[in-house]
Protein backbone atom coordinates (compact mmCIF):
# COMPACT_ATOMS: atom_id res chain seq x y z
CA UNK A 1 0.00 0.00 0.00
CA UNK A 2 1.28 3.48 -0.74
CA UNK A 3 0.47 5.75 1.42
CA UNK A 4 0.15 9.59 1.02
CA UNK A 5 -0.08 12.55 2.82
CA UNK A 6 -0.93 16.40 2.45
CA UNK A 7 -1.65 19.22 4.52
CA UNK A 8 -3.48 22.41 4.41
CA UNK A 9 -5.88 25.17 6.18
CA UNK A 10 -8.82 24.10 3.35
CA UNK A 11 -10.70 27.56 4.42
CA UNK A 12 -13.82 28.21 2.64
CA UNK A 13 -13.04 25.24 0.58
CA UNK A 14 -13.06 25.41 -2.86
CA UNK A 15 -12.33 23.83 -6.09
CA UNK A 16 -8.95 24.14 -6.12
CA UNK A 17 -8.58 22.39 -2.83
CA UNK A 18 -10.79 19.25 -4.32
CA UNK A 19 -8.42 19.23 -7.07
CA UNK A 20 -5.29 18.39 -4.94
CA UNK A 21 -7.02 16.58 -3.19
CA UNK A 22 -8.05 14.11 -6.12
CA UNK A 23 -4.51 14.27 -7.53
CA UNK A 24 -2.71 13.37 -4.35
CA UNK A 25 -5.39 10.65 -3.68
CA UNK A 26 -3.92 9.73 -7.46
CA UNK A 27 -0.80 9.44 -6.38
CA UNK A 28 -1.05 6.11 -3.99
CA UNK A 29 -3.72 3.93 -2.64
CA UNK A 30 -4.46 5.49 0.97
CA UNK A 31 -4.39 9.75 1.19
CA UNK A 32 -3.85 11.08 4.71
CA UNK A 33 -4.74 14.65 4.96
CA UNK A 34 -3.49 17.42 7.06
CA UNK A 35 -5.98 20.16 8.08
CA UNK A 36 -4.24 22.85 10.23
CA UNK A 37 -5.55 24.46 13.88
CA UNK A 38 -7.41 27.30 14.11
CA UNK A 39 -4.45 29.68 14.86
CA UNK A 40 -3.19 28.58 10.95
CA UNK A 41 -3.71 31.96 9.89
CA UNK A 42 -1.31 33.33 12.57
CA UNK A 43 1.89 33.69 10.19
CA UNK A 44 -0.12 35.68 8.06
CA UNK A 45 -0.41 38.54 10.80
CA UNK A 46 -4.34 37.78 11.32
CA UNK A 47 -7.01 35.40 12.72
CA UNK A 48 -9.29 34.54 10.52
CA UNK A 49 -13.18 34.54 11.54
CA UNK A 50 -14.75 32.19 8.79
CA UNK A 51 -14.19 28.15 9.42
CA UNK A 52 -13.17 26.77 12.81
CA UNK A 53 -11.07 23.79 12.32
CA UNK A 54 -14.15 21.60 12.96
CA UNK A 55 -15.93 22.70 9.69
CA UNK A 56 -13.14 22.76 7.61
CA UNK A 57 -12.48 18.72 9.07
CA UNK A 58 -16.03 18.06 7.90
CA UNK A 59 -15.56 19.76 4.64
CA UNK A 60 -12.56 17.54 3.85
CA UNK A 61 -14.38 14.40 4.72
CA UNK A 62 -17.68 15.34 2.66
CA UNK A 63 -15.11 15.11 -0.26
CA UNK A 64 -14.40 11.52 0.07
CA UNK A 65 -10.87 11.45 -0.77
CA UNK A 66 -9.65 11.57 3.10
CA UNK A 67 -9.19 8.02 3.99
CA UNK A 68 -7.94 9.41 7.50
CA UNK A 69 -7.91 12.94 8.81
CA UNK A 70 -5.43 14.80 11.39
CA UNK A 71 -4.91 17.99 12.67
CA UNK A 72 -1.77 20.01 12.21
CA UNK A 73 -1.37 21.59 15.86
CA UNK A 74 2.46 22.41 15.76
CA UNK A 75 6.16 22.89 13.48
CA UNK A 76 7.45 20.08 12.68
CA UNK A 77 4.95 17.37 12.87
CA UNK A 78 5.33 16.50 9.17
CA UNK A 79 8.39 14.95 9.94
CA UNK A 80 6.57 13.37 13.27
CA UNK A 81 3.43 12.15 10.82
CA UNK A 82 5.27 11.17 8.26
CA UNK A 83 7.55 8.43 10.34
CA UNK A 84 4.12 7.67 12.55
CA UNK A 85 2.17 6.33 9.38
CA UNK A 86 4.69 4.90 7.37
CA UNK A 87 4.02 7.87 4.75
CA UNK A 88 5.63 6.93 1.57
CA UNK A 89 4.75 10.56 -0.22
CA UNK A 90 4.21 13.89 1.05
CA UNK A 91 2.21 16.03 -1.67
CA UNK A 92 1.68 19.84 -1.66
CA UNK A 93 0.40 22.51 -4.07
CA UNK A 94 3.21 23.84 -6.50
CA UNK A 95 3.13 27.60 -4.59
CA UNK A 96 4.94 26.11 -1.94
CA UNK A 97 7.53 24.42 -4.79
CA UNK A 98 11.08 24.05 -3.06
CA UNK A 99 9.78 24.53 0.48
CA UNK A 100 9.57 20.83 1.54
CA UNK A 101 12.32 19.72 -0.42
CA UNK A 102 13.73 18.46 3.53
CA UNK A 103 11.38 15.89 3.34
CA UNK A 104 13.12 14.04 0.72
CA UNK A 105 15.31 12.18 3.62
CA UNK A 106 11.79 10.69 4.79
CA UNK A 107 9.56 9.73 1.94
CA UNK A 108 9.30 11.23 -1.87
CA UNK A 109 8.24 14.80 -2.14
CA UNK A 110 5.73 15.93 -5.13
CA UNK A 111 4.62 18.97 -5.72
CA UNK A 112 0.98 19.37 -7.49
CA UNK A 113 -0.52 21.61 -10.01
CA UNK A 114 -2.67 24.32 -8.13
CA UNK A 115 -5.96 25.25 -9.79
CA UNK A 116 -5.70 28.88 -11.60
CA UNK A 117 -7.32 31.61 -10.25
CA UNK A 118 -8.89 30.44 -7.16
CA UNK A 119 -7.83 30.58 -3.23
CA UNK A 120 -8.83 30.72 -0.23
CA UNK A 121 -7.55 34.31 -0.14
CA UNK A 122 -9.65 36.09 -2.88
CA UNK A 123 -12.97 34.36 -1.62
CA UNK A 124 -12.48 35.93 1.76
CA UNK A 125 -11.61 39.10 0.23
CA UNK A 126 -14.87 38.85 -2.03
CA UNK A 127 -17.03 37.00 0.75
CA UNK A 128 -16.15 38.93 3.50
CA UNK A 129 -18.70 40.41 6.31
CA UNK A 130 -17.54 42.51 8.52
CA UNK A 131 -18.78 43.48 12.11
CA UNK A 132 -19.20 46.70 13.13
CA UNK A 133 -17.79 47.35 16.51
CA UNK A 134 -19.03 49.68 19.31
CA UNK A 135 -16.98 50.06 22.63
CA UNK A 136 -18.99 50.97 25.20
CA UNK A 137 -16.90 51.81 28.47
CA UNK A 138 -13.31 53.88 27.60
CA UNK A 139 -11.41 52.94 30.65
CA UNK A 140 -8.00 50.56 31.02
CA UNK A 141 -8.52 47.21 28.98
CA UNK A 142 -10.50 49.40 25.98
CA UNK A 143 -7.07 50.91 24.19
CA UNK A 144 -5.89 47.05 24.61
CA UNK A 145 -9.03 45.85 22.93
CA UNK A 146 -8.57 48.19 19.83
CA UNK A 147 -5.32 46.78 19.19
CA UNK A 148 -6.10 43.38 19.14
CA UNK A 149 -8.71 43.82 17.38
CA UNK A 150 -6.23 44.85 14.31
CA UNK A 151 -5.22 41.26 14.26
CA UNK A 152 -8.45 39.79 13.22
CA UNK A 153 -9.84 39.60 10.12
CA UNK A 154 -13.50 40.88 9.67
CA UNK A 155 -14.02 43.29 12.37
CA UNK A 156 -13.68 47.02 12.92
CA UNK A 157 -14.44 49.31 15.73
CA UNK A 158 -16.69 52.08 14.29
CA UNK A 159 -17.94 53.82 17.56
CA UNK A 160 -17.16 54.47 20.95
CA UNK A 161 -19.24 55.41 24.44
CA UNK A 162 -18.56 56.14 27.64
CA UNK A 163 -20.46 57.70 30.52
CA UNK A 164 -18.03 60.50 30.70
CA UNK A 165 -18.15 62.22 27.45
CA UNK A 166 -14.81 63.67 27.96
CA UNK A 167 -13.51 60.61 28.16
CA UNK A 168 -15.00 59.28 24.88
CA UNK A 169 -13.90 61.85 22.79
CA UNK A 170 -10.33 61.81 24.11
CA UNK A 171 -10.54 57.73 23.26
CA UNK A 172 -12.23 57.80 19.94
CA UNK A 173 -9.42 60.00 18.73
CA UNK A 174 -6.50 58.51 20.16
CA UNK A 175 -7.71 55.08 18.59
CA UNK A 176 -8.62 56.80 15.17
CA UNK A 177 -12.75 55.39 16.09
CA UNK A 178 -14.66 57.32 13.57
CA UNK A 179 -17.63 57.76 16.09
CA UNK A 180 -17.60 59.40 19.41
CA UNK A 181 -20.80 58.68 20.92
CA UNK A 182 -22.48 60.77 23.54
CA UNK A 183 -25.22 58.69 24.48
CA UNK A 184 -25.80 55.12 24.19
CA UNK A 185 -28.57 55.16 22.08
CA UNK A 186 -26.71 56.64 19.33
CA UNK A 187 -23.88 54.02 19.58
CA UNK A 188 -26.24 51.23 19.19
CA UNK A 189 -27.78 52.65 16.01
CA UNK A 190 -24.01 53.04 13.98
CA UNK A 191 -22.88 48.70 15.11
CA UNK A 192 -23.17 45.66 14.79
CA UNK A 193 -22.50 44.40 17.88
CA UNK A 194 -20.98 45.98 21.53
CA UNK A 195 -18.11 45.42 23.42
CA UNK A 196 -19.19 46.28 27.24
CA UNK A 197 -16.08 47.08 29.59
CA UNK A 198 -17.78 48.89 31.77
CA UNK A 199 -17.97 48.36 35.54
CA UNK A 200 -19.13 45.42 36.83
CA UNK A 201 -22.31 46.60 38.05
CA UNK A 202 -23.34 48.39 34.96
CA UNK A 203 -22.92 45.09 32.80
CA UNK A 204 -26.57 44.12 32.96
CA UNK A 205 -28.44 47.36 32.00
CA UNK A 206 -26.01 47.22 29.31
CA UNK A 207 -26.65 44.25 27.86
CA UNK A 208 -29.86 44.07 28.10
CA UNK A 209 -30.42 47.54 26.09
CA UNK A 210 -28.11 45.87 23.53
CA UNK A 211 -30.11 42.72 23.16
CA UNK A 212 -33.11 44.75 22.64
CA UNK A 213 -31.67 46.97 20.13
CA UNK A 214 -30.82 43.54 18.50
CA UNK A 215 -26.91 43.89 18.76
CA UNK A 216 -24.10 40.88 19.78
CA UNK A 217 -22.62 41.09 23.14
CA UNK A 218 -19.50 40.33 24.36
CA UNK A 219 -18.80 41.34 27.84
CA UNK A 220 -16.10 41.90 29.73
CA UNK A 221 -15.89 39.22 32.98
CA UNK A 222 -17.85 38.87 35.05
CA UNK A 223 -20.67 39.03 32.69
CA UNK A 224 -23.30 39.57 35.81
CA UNK A 225 -22.99 38.93 39.08
CA UNK A 226 -26.30 37.33 39.55
CA UNK A 227 -27.30 34.08 38.62
CA UNK A 228 -30.76 35.00 37.24
CA UNK A 229 -29.71 37.79 35.39
CA UNK A 230 -27.41 35.90 33.45
CA UNK A 231 -30.11 33.43 32.68
CA UNK A 232 -32.52 36.48 31.96
CA UNK A 233 -29.93 37.65 29.32
CA UNK A 234 -28.99 34.74 27.34
CA UNK A 235 -32.40 33.58 27.00
CA UNK A 236 -33.04 37.45 25.67
CA UNK A 237 -30.17 36.86 23.79
CA UNK A 238 -31.91 33.37 22.13
CA UNK A 239 -34.84 34.57 21.43
CA UNK A 240 -33.71 37.60 19.28
CA UNK A 241 -30.91 35.05 17.26
CA UNK A 242 -28.35 37.11 18.98
CA UNK A 243 -24.79 36.14 20.41
CA UNK A 244 -23.73 36.87 23.83
CA UNK A 245 -20.46 36.14 24.87
CA UNK A 246 -18.59 36.68 27.80
CA UNK A 247 -15.26 38.07 27.14
CA UNK A 248 -12.79 35.76 29.82
CA UNK A 249 -9.41 36.07 27.59
CA UNK A 250 -8.16 32.60 29.40
CA UNK A 251 -11.22 30.50 28.15
CA UNK A 252 -10.38 31.36 24.12
CA UNK A 253 -6.80 30.99 24.82
CA UNK A 254 -5.42 27.97 22.41
CA UNK A 255 -2.96 26.30 25.11
CA UNK A 256 -5.83 26.31 27.95
CA UNK A 257 -8.27 24.70 25.11
CA UNK A 258 -6.14 22.12 24.52
CA UNK A 259 -5.03 21.92 27.72
CA UNK A 260 -8.79 20.89 28.57
CA UNK A 261 -9.27 18.90 25.80
CA UNK A 262 -5.83 16.97 26.44
CA UNK A 263 -7.23 16.22 30.23
CA UNK A 264 -11.29 15.41 29.16
CA UNK A 265 -9.53 12.51 27.12
CA UNK A 266 -7.93 10.87 29.78
CA UNK A 267 -4.25 11.66 29.58
CA UNK A 268 -4.36 12.05 33.51
CA UNK A 269 -6.99 9.61 34.40
CA UNK A 270 -10.12 10.89 35.92
CA UNK A 271 -9.89 14.77 37.71
CA UNK A 272 -9.76 14.43 41.17
CA UNK A 273 -8.82 17.59 42.15
CA UNK A 274 -8.42 21.33 40.80
CA UNK A 275 -6.07 23.99 42.97
CA UNK A 276 -6.09 27.33 40.97
CA UNK A 277 -4.88 30.33 42.22
CA UNK A 278 -4.78 34.39 40.90
CA UNK A 279 -3.56 37.32 43.00
CA UNK A 280 -2.20 40.70 42.77
CA UNK A 281 -0.89 43.55 44.56
CA UNK A 282 -1.81 46.72 44.21
CA UNK A 283 -0.61 49.89 46.69
CA UNK A 284 -2.86 52.24 45.00
CA UNK A 285 -6.86 51.88 46.92
CA UNK A 286 -8.32 54.52 45.27
CA UNK A 287 -8.93 52.08 42.14
CA UNK A 288 -12.59 50.70 41.88
CA UNK A 289 -11.50 47.37 42.39
CA UNK A 290 -11.22 48.43 46.16
CA UNK A 291 -14.62 49.91 46.33
CA UNK A 292 -17.58 48.09 47.69
CA UNK A 293 -20.10 50.01 46.12
CA UNK A 294 -18.73 49.27 42.44
CA UNK A 295 -18.65 45.39 43.93
CA UNK A 296 -14.75 46.05 44.33
CA UNK A 297 -13.05 42.92 45.66
CA UNK A 298 -10.61 39.93 44.72
CA UNK A 299 -13.44 37.24 43.81
CA UNK A 300 -15.85 39.64 42.10
CA UNK A 301 -12.30 40.92 40.16
CA UNK A 302 -10.65 37.50 39.87
CA UNK A 303 -12.76 35.49 40.80
CA UNK A 304 -14.18 34.12 36.94
CA UNK A 305 -10.90 33.23 35.93
CA UNK A 306 -9.93 29.97 38.69
CA UNK A 307 -13.67 29.15 38.40
CA UNK A 308 -13.20 28.37 34.80
CA UNK A 309 -10.77 25.04 34.98
CA UNK A 310 -12.80 24.15 37.60
CA UNK A 311 -16.40 24.07 36.06
CA UNK A 312 -14.76 22.90 32.56
CA UNK A 313 -13.27 19.73 33.90
CA UNK A 314 -15.63 18.91 36.62
CA UNK A 315 -19.19 20.60 35.56
CA UNK A 316 -21.85 22.98 36.70
CA UNK A 317 -23.26 20.50 39.66
CA UNK A 318 -21.25 20.18 42.38
CA UNK A 319 -22.33 19.81 45.73
CA UNK A 320 -21.31 22.11 48.05
CA UNK A 321 -19.31 25.24 48.16
CA UNK A 322 -17.44 26.88 51.12
CA UNK A 323 -16.24 30.70 51.47
CA UNK A 324 -13.61 32.25 53.28
CA UNK A 325 -12.73 35.38 53.02
CA UNK A 326 -10.10 37.96 54.69
CA UNK A 327 -12.50 41.62 54.97
CA UNK A 328 -11.06 44.70 54.69
CA UNK A 329 -13.41 48.30 54.25
CA UNK A 330 -16.09 46.41 52.94
CA UNK A 331 -14.35 44.29 50.24
CA UNK A 332 -12.81 40.68 50.41
CA UNK A 333 -8.68 41.21 49.82
CA UNK A 334 -8.63 37.38 49.59
CA UNK A 335 -11.04 34.41 49.26
CA UNK A 336 -10.26 30.53 49.03
CA UNK A 337 -13.55 28.53 47.85
CA UNK A 338 -13.69 24.97 48.23
CA UNK A 339 -16.08 22.87 45.98
CA UNK A 340 -17.41 19.57 46.79
CA UNK A 341 -18.39 17.27 43.62
CA UNK A 342 -19.71 13.62 43.79
CA UNK A 343 -15.89 12.37 43.27
CA UNK A 344 -13.66 15.49 43.19
CA UNK A 345 -12.55 18.20 45.42
CA UNK A 346 -11.36 21.39 44.36
CA UNK A 347 -9.62 24.86 45.34
CA UNK A 348 -9.36 27.81 44.34
CA UNK A 349 -7.80 31.25 45.83
CA UNK A 350 -8.12 35.37 44.74
CA UNK A 351 -6.54 38.10 46.63
CA UNK A 352 -5.98 41.90 45.97
CA UNK A 353 -3.43 43.00 48.15
CA UNK A 354 -2.50 39.52 49.12
CA UNK A 355 0.09 37.40 47.10
CA UNK A 356 0.13 33.79 46.90
CA UNK A 357 1.73 31.14 43.92
CA UNK A 358 -0.21 31.24 40.92
CA UNK A 359 -0.47 27.81 39.67
CA UNK A 360 -2.72 26.05 38.05
CA UNK A 361 -2.85 21.74 39.22
CA UNK A 362 -5.14 19.58 38.25
CA UNK A 363 -4.94 15.87 40.26
CA UNK A 364 -5.94 12.75 38.21
CA UNK A 365 -5.74 9.12 39.65
CA UNK A 366 -3.48 8.56 36.29
CA UNK A 367 -0.88 11.83 36.95
CA UNK A 368 -1.17 15.84 36.93
CA UNK A 369 -1.02 18.74 34.57
CA UNK A 370 0.86 21.73 35.74
CA UNK A 371 0.29 24.93 34.18
CA UNK A 372 2.51 27.51 36.16
CA UNK A 373 1.88 31.00 36.76
CA UNK A 374 0.13 32.75 35.14
CA UNK A 375 -1.42 30.35 34.02
CA UNK A 376 -4.08 32.36 32.94
CA UNK A 377 -2.13 32.99 29.78
CA UNK A 378 -1.16 29.75 29.54
CA UNK A 379 1.48 28.81 27.14
CA UNK A 380 3.32 26.47 28.97
CA UNK A 381 2.08 23.61 30.86
CA UNK A 382 3.63 19.86 31.62
CA UNK A 383 1.74 16.46 32.25
CA UNK A 384 3.54 14.59 35.43
CA UNK A 385 3.64 10.76 36.00
CA UNK A 386 4.35 8.46 38.49
CA UNK A 387 7.45 7.29 35.87
CA UNK A 388 9.08 10.50 35.48
CA UNK A 389 10.25 9.10 32.07
CA UNK A 390 6.47 9.30 30.85
CA UNK A 391 6.71 13.17 31.26
CA UNK A 392 5.47 15.51 28.76
CA UNK A 393 5.98 19.43 28.52
CA UNK A 394 3.94 21.54 26.11
CA UNK A 395 5.30 24.63 24.61
CA UNK A 396 2.71 27.46 23.14
CA UNK A 397 2.41 31.12 21.76
CA UNK A 398 0.67 33.80 23.61
CA UNK A 399 0.23 36.48 21.24
CA UNK A 400 0.08 40.20 22.48
CA UNK A 401 -2.41 40.59 25.18
CA UNK A 402 -4.51 37.21 24.52
CA UNK A 403 -7.45 39.34 23.98
CA UNK A 404 -7.34 38.90 20.33
CA UNK A 405 -8.47 35.05 20.84
CA UNK A 406 -12.11 36.36 22.49
CA UNK A 407 -12.34 38.93 19.63
CA UNK A 408 -11.67 35.87 17.16
CA UNK A 409 -14.19 33.74 18.55
CA UNK A 410 -16.95 36.31 19.24
CA UNK A 411 -16.46 37.59 15.62
CA UNK A 412 -16.58 33.93 14.32
CA UNK A 413 -19.31 33.18 15.98
CA UNK A 414 -21.35 36.45 14.54
CA UNK A 415 -20.48 35.79 10.90
CA UNK A 416 -21.27 31.99 11.19
CA UNK A 417 -24.14 31.93 13.18
CA UNK A 418 -22.93 30.33 15.81
CA UNK A 419 -24.26 31.05 19.26
CA UNK A 420 -22.56 29.58 21.43
CA UNK A 421 -19.19 28.78 22.18
CA UNK A 422 -17.99 25.40 23.34
CA UNK A 423 -14.84 27.65 25.01
CA UNK A 424 -17.32 29.26 27.52
CA UNK A 425 -20.22 27.47 27.25
CA UNK A 426 -23.67 29.18 28.39
CA UNK A 427 -24.63 27.33 31.26
CA UNK A 428 -20.43 27.90 32.54
CA UNK A 429 -21.10 31.22 32.31
CA UNK A 430 -24.59 31.29 33.95
CA UNK A 431 -22.61 29.21 36.81
CA UNK A 432 -19.98 31.60 37.81
CA UNK A 433 -22.56 34.01 38.40
CA UNK A 434 -24.26 31.54 40.87
CA UNK A 435 -21.06 31.32 42.26
CA UNK A 436 -20.89 35.57 42.48
CA UNK A 437 -24.45 36.10 43.89
CA UNK A 438 -23.83 33.10 46.57
CA UNK A 439 -21.12 35.26 47.95
CA UNK A 440 -23.22 38.36 47.36
CA UNK A 441 -25.55 36.94 49.58
CA UNK A 442 -23.42 34.94 52.43
CA UNK A 443 -22.45 37.61 54.06
CA UNK A 444 -22.14 35.10 57.18
CA UNK A 445 -19.26 33.67 55.49
CA UNK A 446 -16.07 32.55 57.99
CA UNK A 447 -13.46 35.78 58.12
CA UNK A 448 -10.16 35.65 58.57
Amino acid sequence: MIKVITYGTYDLLHQGHINLLRRAKELGDYLIVGVTNDNFDRDRGKLNVRNNVLERVEAVKATGYADRIIIEDYVGQKIDDIQKYGVDIFAIGSDWEGKFDYLNEFCKVVYLPRTEGISSTLLRAESQETVKIGITGCGRIAPRFVNESHWVNGVEITAAYDIDFSNTVSFAAAQNIPNACQDYEKMLMLVDAVYVATPHLSHYTYIKQALESRKHVLCETPLVLNGQKARELYALAEAQGLVLMEANKTAHCPAFNHLMVMIKSGVIGDVVDVEASLSKVWGNKTLREFNPVQAGGSLFELGSYPLLPIIKLLGIRYENLNLYSRMENGIDIYTKGVFQYPKAICTFKVGLGVKTEGNLVISGTKGYALVPSPWWKTDYFELRYEDQNENKKFFYKWDGAGLRYEIHEFASCVLNRRFSSARLRRHESVCMADVMQQFAERRNFMEI
